[in-house]
């Protein structure tokens, strides 16, 4: 007895040109109300990676200058601005912060490239795109070297435009002598803390406060998120 085999055949239905048109504008939407979510958290990512990298570079330096050097309290300060020559004027050629920084970290540090700025700082970048513009007053650390610019001050000199701290660039200072100032004293280079009283809450306040309303530069705002474990906290002031 012969079998009969019978062949079915399923047709399945297309799209129509109209519910292709409604998928693309569907997830357009989507990738439109995704998208900056998305951008604004990998800013976060590499400004919370490149600060806690910036500080853990730093600070290994500062131990293995201390083998060669002697105890970091003993290096003087950073200083600013430049040497003086034989005629009592100022010699562009002797950044007297370049001076400090070839001595006891340039040799510790890996650099793509060292300068100096317009008033004398150190200008020291960093082989992933960030760079650190380094005196006495303060260390800048700008998470990309991009965001790195100078203004004309009152008296017609140039210094860098602190204004982007705590969003572009952050402040950390390096006074391992400076006994009065107790969140630096004995320590390497840490955020910038000076007349900090310790709490979290004083972190938002004053002329050094972390917070969106100033005519100040924002220098708490790096020990805010070191506080928080170098990441950005959920109440900071400020947008990435």
């Amino acid at each position: 007895m012969e079998k009969t085999c019978i062949t079915y055949y399923i047709y399945k239905k297309a799209f129509t040109l109209a519910e292709v048109l409604i998928t693309l504008g569907i997830i357009g939407v989507v990738a439109a109300l995704t998208m900056p979510a998305l951008i604004a958290n990998h800013r976060k990512t590499v400004v919370e990676t490149r600060l806690a990298k910036f500080y853990s570079t730093m600070n290994q330096a500062v131990i293995r200058a201390e083998v060669d050097f002697g105890d970091k309290k003993d290096w003087g300060t950073i200083g600013e601005g430049f040497a003086e020559d034989e005629e009592g004027n100022e010699d562009k050629s002797k950044s007297i912060p370049l001076i400090w920084f070839n001595t006891y970290m340039r040799p510790y540090l890996n650099l793509l490239d060292v300068k100096t700025s317009s008033d004398g700082r150190v200008l020291a970048y960093f082989p992933d795109g960030s760079l650190a513009a380094i005196s006495s007053s303060a260390i800048l650390f700008y998470v990309d070297a991009k965001y790195y610019s100078e203004y004309e001050t009152d008296s017609g000199s140039s210094a860098p435009d602190e204004m982007q701290s705590g969003t572009k660039c952050f402040l950390f200072a390096f006074w391992p002598s400076d006994e009065k100032e107790q969140y630096h004293y004995n320590k390497g280079v840490e955020p910038y803390a000076y007349m900090w009283d310790g709490t979290r809450e004083s972190l938002f306040k004053g002329e050094y406060g972390c917070k969106k309303d100033t005519n100040r530069t924002r220098p708490y705002c790096t020990k805010l998120i070191q506080m928080n474990g170098w990441k950005i906290p959920k109440d900071y002031p400020l947008r990435i």
